[in-house]
């Protein structure tokens, strides 16, 4: 089964000393074959839950999440070797000093050999332009020269689902359109959710999440119109900060 299963999904976590649980998702059910699909919504509405349910960072708290024959709770070590995760901010994924350093960690579980696994990172750095920045201080990068690099060394160990919580957020316009560029020319199925509405256009399929809910899904062009929609009804209606919380 080469792809990805929601099954009757909710997720409810305690709230303080409150016996009644908070719901961050109610009764997702969705089949995700397409190559490139965009989750889009308000701050709060359930994007990034869904987004982490995908390699077991979340648990359901009612059904189950399968990717690719995997269950995320009973397989979650091969399911994290078949996801990829690729963090908004990529300071909290990226560990080592330098980008070098950083993507030869990632490839220390599948290639045990330290000159094959420096080569093949130096490869990987290649291929995404990093290379003359491999052995720079991480800290020394700009936002968008991190936000590749993360992605490296989540790809160096070539997963078969690339999710992305919020990728293009602290990227200026030209790093902006080189990750557009650079998620056009994976071969991995791509999911990630976005505020980036030309971002979300280049999907295949979008989500529009609301309230812990899919309110849309279906086509890009009117999956940005219907959030877009959600957006100008909730301001004429005076709930500002549904849309912005």
């Amino acid at each position: 089964m080469n792809f990805i299963s929601f099954s009757s999904v909710s997720v409810r976590v305690p709230v303080d000393e409150s016996d009644v649980p908070k719901t961050l998702l109610q009764d997702i059910s969705l089949d995700l074959t397409e190559r490139r699909i965009g989750v889009i919504g308000a701050n709060g509405s359930g994007k990034s839950t869904l987004l982490r349910l995908l390699n077991g960072l979340v648990e359901p708290s009612v059904g189950s999440v399968v990717v690719h024959g995997d269950d995320t709770v009973a397989d979650v070590r091969r399911v994290r070797r078949n996801v990829g995760f690729v963090f908004t901010d990529p300071l909290s994924q990226l560990v080592m000093p330098t980008g070098r350093e950083d993507v030869e960690l990632s490839l220390r579980r599948s290639i045990k050999n330290s000159k094959e696994r420096a080569a093949r990172a130096e490869s990987v750095l290649d291929r995404f332009g990093l290379l003359h920045l491999a052995d720079q201080s991480i800290y020394e990068l700009s936002g968008g020269e991190r936000q590749l690099l993360a992605l490296a060394a989540v790809l160096a160990v070539n997963p078969a689902v690339l999710v992305l919580d919020e990728p293009s957020t602290l990227l200026d316009l030209r790093n902006r359109e080189l990750l557009r560029r650079t998620l056009g020319e994976l071969d991995q199925q791509v999911i990630l959710s976005t505020h980036d509405l030309d971002l979300a256009l280049d999907m295949d399929r979008v989500l529009v999440v609301e309230s812990g809910r899919i309110v849309f899904d279906g086509g890009a062009a009117d999956g940005v119109a219907r959030y877009r929609a959600l957006c100008a009804a909730a301001l004429s209606s005076g709930s500002i900060g549904d849309v912005s919380r």
